[in-house]
């Protein structure tokens, strides 16, 4: 399975959650580690405002990408 921009139906048309979160845990994993990174190699990440936007960053990518697969799937 690879990850998709588009959300899908079950067999009994329902949509497909567990799909939609894993794809949108790996999206969230990535924007995790670049943003974490490149703030680890300026020094920002020492800082509570370094960290919680890093928080805010992960948690934005994720539940973006989970709303997108949701709005972007075949109709019944």
């Amino acid at each position: 399975m690879m990850l998709s921009r588009n959300g899908k139906n079950n067999s009994d048309g329902n949509f497909d959650w567990a799909d939609a979160l894993i794809d949108a845990g790996i999206t969230a994993g990535i924007t995790l580690c670049a943003t974490g990174g490149a703030m680890v190699a300026t020094g920002v990440i020492f800082t509570i405002e370094g960290q919680l936007t890093l928080v805010f960053a992960t948690l934005g990518q994720f539940f973006g990408w989970l709303a997108l697969k949701r709005k972007l799937r075949e109709k019944k």
